[in-house]
């Protein structure tokens, strides 16, 4: 992980400190959150970074944390409960930071 820590996605998640069993899968789930975002919003977060003097954006932050959580607390891919969308939550924190490329012809 590069712009979350182990640290604050345990107090994201409601992990105590003391327990480290699960601290390499949540360090994982950073990697993959991370990894995503880029993704979405198509720019290499070093880049966000920089525009902004040095910070990562709470914005995008908070939408790697979403992520976390949701992976942490639904470790497979199949819900037997009825679920939705939270409004105003993952795209909304990230759409701002879309780098919108021009089409090549």
């Amino acid at each position: 992980m590069n712009y979350l820590t182990l640290e604050e996605l345990k107090k994201h998640l409601n992990v105590d400190e003391d327990f480290t069993d699960d601290d390499m899968y949540i360090e994982s789930l950073g990697d993959v959150a991370e990894a995503i975002v880029a993704k979405h919003i198509d720019n290499d977060l070093a880049n966000v970074v920089a525009f902004n003097q040095g910070e990562l954006p709470m914005p995008i932050k908070h939408a790697m944390m979403l992520l976390v959580g949701n992976y942490y607390m639904n470790r497979e891919s199949v819900a037997f409960a009825t679920s939705s969308n939270i409004p105003y939550s993952f795209e909304y924190l990230l759409d701002p930071y879309v780098k919108y490329s021009q089409s090549k012809l």
